[in-house]
């Protein structure tokens, strides 16, 4: 299996280009940095179309969308900036647009492609305790990208899904997360195995819960 998972400098990412590696599959790792395989800003058309050529030809069967950001971590209402706005927007949003649409041509060319979108439980309209309102915008947003392209993808054969997960123990999460990195990306990568066509759209948690939209 050949994989790309974008947003893999540290945390969940890292750990999952690591433990797919460790399977034996064959990983592309991204980042906006130097520090992984390719350098890769998601919200820079001109590198993505850079990557896309990069990657031509070559058959992508798992496109894992994880780079993120949370700039508004514990913000008051007053401290935001539209600033702050964009910047969540452009990487968290449309970041995972622009990836996805760069990387089609090499999903279609895989036999059971897959797209995994790396989305937050606080995208959930069920849970809206204040606060994070970038974070949450734009975690409901790439929710909303992730469900309609499975609805345009599934006659592809291309599968798609959305992911919680977990509150992780990262330097976004925090050190009182609930889990560790490690029992993050051993279940998302378990829920990347069972995706397919039948389940595309699915919104899960790194442990297989369903989650509320």
């Amino acid at each position: 299996m050949r994989a790309v998972v974008t947003g893999s400098s540290r945390g969940i990412g890292r750990e999952i280009v690591m433990r797919l590696r460790e399977a034996g599959h064959e990983v592309t790792g991204t980042a906006r940095d130097h520090s992984t395989d390719t350098q890769l800003n998601v919200t820079d058309p001109g590198q993505q179309a850079r990557f896309a050529a990069q990657m031509k030809g070559q058959p992508v069967d798992l496109l894992v969308c994880n780079a993120g950001v949370y700039l508004d971590k514990n913000m008051a209402l007053e401290a935001y900036s539209a600033e702050v706005w964009a910047t969540t927007l452009a990487t968290n949003v449309t970041g995972v647009f622009l990836t996805v649409q760069a990387l089609l041509p090499s999903l279609r060319l895989a036999a059971e492609p897959k797209i995994a979108i790396i989305s937050s439980q606080m995208a959930s309209h069920a849970r809206a305790p204040g606060g994070s309102y970038a974070y949450r915008a734009s975690k409901a947003a790439a929710l909303s990208i992730g469900r309609n392209l499975a609805a345009d993808l599934q006659p592809e054969g291309i599968a798609v899904g959305i992911y919680h997960p977990g509150w992780v123990r990262t330097d976004m999460g925090g050190e009182e997360g609930e889990i560790t990195v490690q029992d993050s990306a051993e279940g998302l990568i378990n829920e990347f195995d069972v995706l397919n066509v039948a389940t595309s759209g699915c919104f899960h948690t790194w442990d297989g819960r369903i989650q509320a939209f």
